[in-house]
């Protein structure tokens, strides 16, 4: 089976078996360990890929290295033949290397990866300014946030509504994903204003179900453009 694909890019360390959400907008989740403390990241990151979820961003950015590079294998061990990207949050190519890591995802600030890498890379954006200079530079796509008010980080913001994710989606040269605040019942609202998928890190990473919050996700996103949810495999 071919590499599954990520906003259009084929993932080069994809899995055999094609999971994925069954043709609807794709759902990225974002690690917290702290939310996740119920079940370990690990296992959180696993249900969410069991709900259907298509791609993974470990954060843990606090970590030391070495640990932030073992809790990335052991999430790898468990994607790695799912179908399922996973990126590490940051600009650390060596990191995503030695981990087994799909891609990297850059915060705002975070400068550009040397030439050559071969991850997918996303970037991390809050204004239209910085999604163009993301499209520019080669971004294979873009978060925008806080498109809502977020439990995660309360007080982040601006918040920018539809809107202004509807503005910057029709004007951006890269896929742009709405996060912040997205939940099951906005999830579908954020795909009608033109973003090509969404993220969440609370609305799973803290539940006291991960999979079946993921799957609730899925669902909202799939009844958007004829997908087929693919949870429970």
């Amino acid at each position: 089976m071919s590499d599954p694909p990520l906003f259009g890019r084929r993932v080069p360390g994809g899995g055999a078996t094609g999971r994925g959400n069954g043709g609807g907008p794709p759902l990225v989740v974002l690690t917290d360990r702290r939310q996740a403390s119920r079940y370990g990241v690990v296992a959180a990151a696993a249900a969410a890929v069991e709900g259907g979820a298509q791609a993974v961003v470990v954060r843990e950015k606090d970590l030391p290295a070495e640990a932030r590079c073992e809790l990335v294998r052991g999430i790898r061990g468990v994607l790695h033949l799912l179908g399922v990207a996973l990126l590490v949050a940051g600009g650390d190519v060596e990191l995503a290397r030695h981990s087994g890591a799909d891609g990297l995802h850059l915060a705002a600030t975070d400068p550009w990866p040397p030439a050559g890498h071969g991850l997918v890379v996303g970037r991390s954006c809050h204004h239209a300014e910085e999604v163009t200079v993301a499209g520019a530079m080669g971004a294979d796509y873009a978060t925008l946030s806080p498109v809502f008010a977020s439990a995660s980080k309360p007080g982040y913001g601006p918040v920018l509504g539809l809107g202004e994710l509807a503005a910057m989606a029709a004007q951006a040269a890269l896929p742009i994903v709405a996060l912040g605040g997205v939940t099951a019942a906005t999830a579908g609202a954020c795909v009608d204003a033109g973003a090509a998928g969404v993220a969440v890190m609370g609305a799973v990473m803290g539940a006291e179900d991960p999979r079946a919050a993921t799957a609730e996700l899925v669902m909202s996103l799939a009844v958007r453009r004829g997908g087929v949810p693919a949870t429970g495999r």
